[in-house]
């Protein structure tokens, strides 16, 4: 039950990321788009490598951040505070041309709502929750007076119906969490490599370590429980099968 608990509360700080400029909050971001000079990099591939100069002049000192969440948008155009909102119009509204000349807000906002997916999270959060209720259910430890008189504690087994149930709605919410963070990991390295190479000299890019981690960890907490739910469920069905045939 904690692991379960556990795998319930880390998923609402995956959504929440991004969603406001509480401390933490920014921080929890898919991908971020960021002005940087750096010496531009050349591949015979391109047909006009100048291009990266005329971007350089376009951009001048720009320093403007975008980090994009699954239900928001935070920037911080000179270095301070960090502004955050789910409106990216409002966002652009509150900056200069000169703070951001290539619409990275514009960018971030059209990766958020054109390829972010976070409703798979949100099932999957409340199919753990249901399957922490289920586990709840379970008989506790209680104590029982024997024919001598002694006194011992004792734990009736769970229903076979209530753990298969629980272990069928566990398995399925780990599978949509699997999906989800792979969708999310594959996403966001696409999106970070093809904007980084459009402003190639200019403009870099970065997955958020600390999603990925929430991502995969709730994912792995959830396995775990799936993998204790069988053994039990196969233990005990081994108990009963010993006890009827003895």
């Amino acid at each position: 039950m904690p692991l379960a608990r556990f795998a319930i509360g880390l998923g609402p700080f995956l959504l929440a990321g991004c969603s406001s400029s509480s401390p933490g909050i920014p921080n929890i971001f898919l991908i971020s788009l960021y002005y940087n000079p750096y010496t531009p990099t050349y591949n015979p591939a391109q047909a006009d490598p100048g291009v990266s100069k005329a971007i350089a002049n376009i951009v001048g000192r720009a320093h403007l951040e975008a980090r994009v969440g699954y239900f928001g948008i935070c920037i911080n155009p000179d270095g301070g505070a960090w502004l955050c909102s789910n409106n990216a119009s409002s966002l652009a509204s509150q900056v200069s041309v000169d703070q951001d000349p290539l619409n990275l807000i514009w960018v971030a906002s059209t990766f958020k709502d054109s390829i972010v997916f976070p409703y798979l999270i949100i099932v999957a959060i409340i199919l753990a929750f249901i399957c922490f209720l289920l586990l709840a259910t379970f008989p506790g430890w209680h104590q029982e007076e024997d024919e001598d008189g002694s006194i011992t504690s004792k734990k009736p087994f769970p229903t076979r119906f209530v753990s298969q149930i629980a272990l069928a709605i566990v398995f399925i919410a780990s599978v949509f969490v699997l999906v989800s963070v792979l969708w999310q990991h594959t996403a966001s390295v696409a999106a970070t490599t093809i904007a980084q190479d459009l402003g190639n000299g200019s403009v870099k890019s970065g997955v958020g370590t600390t999603a990925m981690i929430l991502g995969w960890f709730s994912f792995a907490l959830l396995i775990v429980v799936t993998i204790g739910l069988l053994v039990m469920i196969l233990t005990v069905q081994l108990v009963e099968d010993e006890l009827l045939d003895g």
